[in-house]
């Protein structure tokens, strides 16, 4: 009787091991390591792409003015403030002339006393010449005297000598005119280079613009060429542009693109590539393009203020499309996981273009039709059992 009652304990026991074996086996295939990774699977579709290009840029100025004097001095004024529109021609500041006048005022009074010179030389040029003339005439009068034998020839050598010394003065009055009409045109010409000088104290705006900065105030020294005002061509307004060198394939002049500026929230501005860099950054690897606005906005932005930019590049003939989530790296090679008869296999692939919402061209190594894998629980390889899911559900607390 105890031996009847000890085997149905150890046939009991028995089962109850067997069903907590089978009860953990079943956890595993189906919770556990052992249990399918849930997936979710896409059908490639031959679809046509769009590729477009995002980068970060600052606003710039292409055409900025740097106002300031041709030598060093001292401001006298600073007429504008930063954010005042300004006139072509408008004087923005002014440097102090210091002694500048009354230099222009000597050179003046100098201008006047050569040419009281040249009058004194003219004047004496036409008495030398009154003499020449009556010392020519002399000598022709004593020749004649000497061919009638009334004079003698030493008397005729003499007037010619008179002759050779009023011919000499008039030569001397003369260079002495030229010289006084030098110095008269010397004078004047430094008369107008210091009034040029002291036109140039009036700083004036080259073009409609405006005032981007202010960088000296009344009674500062400044040197020559050091700015003393900063005046931009709002019209003139673009984007600096940075994009990754990897993805900047295909980045050309004259292509569409849409700026969003940081002060301006979400609002997208309308405008076109101008220009790509001849030179990249090698440093951020990153290409450099002009960006302008097809319409510079009313509320102009800042200098320096940051935008986001998409350029948009032509659309491309059909083809083999998955999102790019579905790409991985095995080996080294770029591929994605194909489901066929609910077994996965690596597939390597040559990719293509790509949008901004992550869809990726395959050149090569899919069709229209294959299922690839896009998201999976865990990871996955060639010998993991999957179970397709419409959605991942997050297994996080």
């Amino acid at each position: 009787m105890k031996s009847l009652i000890a085997n149905r304990r150890k046939l009991f026991l028995i089962l109850f091991l067997v069903f907590l074996l089978g009860l953990f086996g079943f956890v595993a295939l189906r919770s556990g390591p052992l249990a399918p990774v849930p997936v979710t699977v896409l059908s490639v579709k031959q679809e046509s792409v769009t590729p477009a290009l995002f980068g970060i840029g600052t606003v710039e100025a292409r055409y900025a003015y740097l106002i300031g004097p041709t030598f060093a001095g001292r401001v006298r004024q600073v007429g504008v403030q930063v954010g005042d529109r300004v006139q072509a021609g408008q004087v923005v500041a002014e440097m102090d002339p210091v002694d500048l006048d009354d230099r222009v005022s000597s050179q003046q009074a100098a201008i006047s006393r050569a040419q009281a010179a040249v009058l004194a030389a003219e004047a004496q040029m036409r008495d030398t010449a009154a003499r020449k003339a009556y010392a020519e005439a002399q000598v022709r009068r004593y020749e004649d005297l000497l061919q009638k034998h009334f004079v003698s020839a030493e008397a005729v050598d003499a007037k010619r000598q008179e002759r050779q010394v009023t011919e000499a003065a008039f030569a001397s009055a003369s260079a002495n005119r030229d010289a006084a009409r030098q110095d008269v045109a010397r004078i004047r010409a430094d008369r107008d280079g210091l009034a040029q000088q002291r036109a140039s104290l009036r700083l004036l705006a080259p073009v409609n613009g405006l005032v981007v900065a202010r960088n000296a105030e009344s009674g500062t020294t400044v040197v020559a060429g050091q700015a003393v005002v900063e005046v931009i061509d709002p019209a003139s307004l673009w984007v600096n542009v940075r994009f990754d060198q990897l993805r900047a394939s295909g980045l050309s002049a004259r292509l569409p693109a849409s700026i969003m500026l940081r002060s301006q929230g979400q609002q997208k501005l309308a405008g076109r590539v101008e220009r790509v860099e001849p030179r990249a950054d090698a440093v951020t690897e990153e290409a450099l393009a002009k960006v302008v606005f097809e319409r510079v906005p009313e509320t102009l932005p800042s200098v320096g203020e940051l935008a986001e930019v998409t350029v948009v590049q032509p659309e491309l003939p059909a083809a083999p499309v998955v999102p790019n989530a579905a790409l991985k790296r095995q080996n080294g090679k770029t591929g994605v996981w194909r489901v066929e008869n609910d077994k996965l296999n690596f597939t390597p692939v040559r990719t293509g273009a790509s949008d901004l919402d992550g869809r990726v061209q395959v050149l090569q190594g899919l069709k229209a039709g294959d299922r690839v894998v896009v998201y999976s629980q865990r990871e996955i390889n060639e010998n993991s059992r999957i179970k397709i899911v419409d959605h991942l559900v997050d297994s996080k607390p």
